[in-house]
């Protein structure tokens, strides 16, 4: 007679009747870390306030608008012309270079300071001209 071996099962008991239980393993601290206390570091960051204060910007002074310039032309007789350069000259002379438009400007603000009377004078010292281009004799 043979024998015949049966294998043998093994019941697995379940979860719910048998709890498990987990080996808990405890690191030994070593000795780097016992003599280092941990210190958490908090970088602080400075923000920026949304708006500067008004006293913190210098001052800027305000921008002064360029006058607008004209450009014009005008008659004249020589005689009169030729005491332009003269001026100049005489400008020159005194240590002030002088062109020919600051001349007329100048010209202009000291016929607008005369009182009235000097104005009326000044320009009946003037004779009138015909207005114009000269024509030139071919």
């Amino acid at each position: 007679m043979a024998t015949t071996k049966t294998p043998v099962r093994k019941t697995v008991a379940s979860s719910a009747a048998a709890p498990a239980t987990k080996k808990v393993t405890v690191k030994k601290a070593t000795p780097r870390q016992t003599t280092q206390p941990v210190v958490s570091k908090k970088v602080v960051v400075a923000k920026k306030p949304a708006v500067a204060p008004q006293a913190a910007k210098p001052v800027k002074p305000a921008k002064v608008k360029k006058p607008k310039m004209v450009r014009d032309s005008f008659t004249m007789p020589k005689d009169e012309y030729l005491v332009i350069d003269t001026l100049k000259v005489r400008g020159g002379k005194l240590g002030q270079a002088v062109k020919k438009s600051e001349l007329l400007r100048a010209g202009i603000k000291a016929l607008a300071a005369m009182s009235d009377i000097q104005f009326k004078a000044a320009l009946s010292n003037v004779p009138t001209i015909k207005t114009g281009r000269p024509t030139h004799a071919k």
